[in-house]
């Protein structure tokens, strides 16, 4: 056994949402396609294996190398899926691309402006493509292995959804904490807005690092609650920060080591200019909920920035990195480094800032949690208390991570806490979702 190829970074190497066959050896050539992100985006490379030379690159510029869909070594071909690479549009957006092993002949095969899932027939003739955006419902077209379209294949129809009052949510760009960064996300509004109207607004976070708030760019009909809790009178909005996956390893490293930040000064920034661009927002009024990473970035939202969120929904929080899973956090936030006194993680441990919390915040997690140990919230319970902080908390007792039986009830204790504290006003008592309200 031999090392032929040898890769190392101060950080993450790659990027968390990337396949783990992003490579190949090829025995015929004695080549190997590699992939690295050492320029800030991930690109292909080919190497000699015998020497562990470099041949040539295969891929540069901006935007990022998803998937390698076929390598024809006779041809000496890649087809491969990237995003981020065609400017002007949404950088989540995947593309299907050609290229040679010589880096030569790159060609975008799947044009449209949205994200492309797509099949390549067994000799490479065909490519079934079905593209949509969150906004747009999918397109499926068959097309010869140049890109062009043969033949359309299916449009979805969404007469019904549309006729059962479904509303699509918003695409929204706005800029990062630093002003000249870009973000991306989802806006989701009350079917009945009247802009001359106030709403509060309430940002659903995941801040990653592994993934996003926004999910799929792909069409959706249903993003969990959001658009039910816009019904209820408010703005729901959903961002994808600074230090999230898809976009260059300068971004998604953005607060490698500091996990306590998550993306939180991104959502600051990017609802104030949400509020300065649409009068009906009610920035003095904003709420935040997360589950899980969402449930950590609340907390910290609360804490952190105590004067910006006036209420908070934490579910089943990982508060402290250093009592949930080693890998994930040493993954993101390093190893742990121990000093005289303290540790590397501590300061990103929301117990550590809880003192700081001015508005409402109700605290959630299961009990019988095999993912996120439910004493990270009894963590930030303990020290709430030690502070003299009012807080509201529910332990479900049969309840695992994702809550099972127990999802509607909170999603209904969920809306009720935000309709209560963020509105002011007083919802249906013991509200049972899927069951038919009878009005007097």
């Amino acid at each position: 056994m031999r090392e032929v190829l040898h890769e190392h970074g101060t950080t993450q190497l790659g990027d968390a949402s990337l396949p783990e066959h992003l490579w190949r050896v090829l025995p015929g050539s004695n080549e190997v396609i590699w992939w690295s992100d050492r320029d800030d985006w991930t690109h292909l490379y080919l190497y000699d294996l015998t020497t562990g030379a470099l041949k040539n690159r295969i891929t540069t510029g901006q935007g990022n190398v998803t998937g390698l869909v076929r390598v024809d070594e006779q041809a000496r071909q890649i087809w491969f899926t990237a995003n981020g690479r065609e400017p002007g549009r949404d950088p989540y957006f995947e593309h299907l691309y050609r290229i040679g092993f010589d880096g030569k002949g790159l060609t975008l095969l799947t044009p449209e402006p949205a994200n492309h899932t797509v099949t390549l027939s067994p000799d490479v003739r065909y490519i079934v493509d079905s593209y949509s955006t969150p906004d747009t419902p999918p397109v499926t077209v068959l097309r010869d292995r140049n890109g062009k379209v043969r033949q359309t294949l299916e449009r979805a129809d969404i007469t019904a959804l549309l006729a059962s009052g479904w509303r699509a949510p918003l695409p929204v760009k706005v800029k990062a904490r630093d002003g000249t960064t870009d973000i991306h996300g989802l806006m989701y509004l009350p079917t009945t807005l009247d802009s001359t109207k106030k709403y509060p607004i309430i940002n659903h976070i995941y801040p990653g690092p592994q993934s996003g708030s926004v999910g799929p760019r792909s069409f959706v009909p249903a993003r969990g609650d959001n658009q039910a809790l816009a019904e209820l009178g408010f703005i729901v909005v959903e961002l994808d920060g600074m230090g999230t996956p898809g976009r260059s390893k300068a971004f998604r490293d953005y607060y490698y080591g500091r996990m306590g930040d998550n993306t939180i000064p991104d959502q600051v920034a990017g609802m104030k200019e949400l509020a300065r661009a649409h009068a009906y927002i009610d920035i003095d009024n904003v709420g935040i909920w997360g589950h899980s990473g969402g449930g950590f970035a609340t907390a910290s939202a609360m804490f952190r920035a105590p004067d910006f969120f006036k209420v908070g929904i934490a579910e089943s929080g990982n508060h402290d990195n250093r009592n949930y899973e080693d890998d994930w956090g040493e993954r993101y936030q390093g190893l742990l480094v121990r000093t005289d006194s303290s540790d590397n993680y501590a300061a990103q441990a929301n117990q550590t800032v809880a003192r700081n919390l001015k508005g409402k915040l109700f605290l959630i997690h299961g009990l019988l949690d095999d993912n996120v140990p439910p004493y990270n919230t009894t963590l930030v319970a303990d020290a709430l208390m030690k502070a003299g902080k009012d807080f509201d908390m529910l332990m479900l007792p049969q309840a695992r991570h994702g809550y099972g039986p127990d999802g509607a009830y909170i999603m209904r204790r969920r809306w009720d806490y935000f309709v209560t504290h963020l509105q002011g006003n007083l919802p249906p008592k013991e509200y049972r979702i899927g069951e038919p309200r009878i009005v007097p």
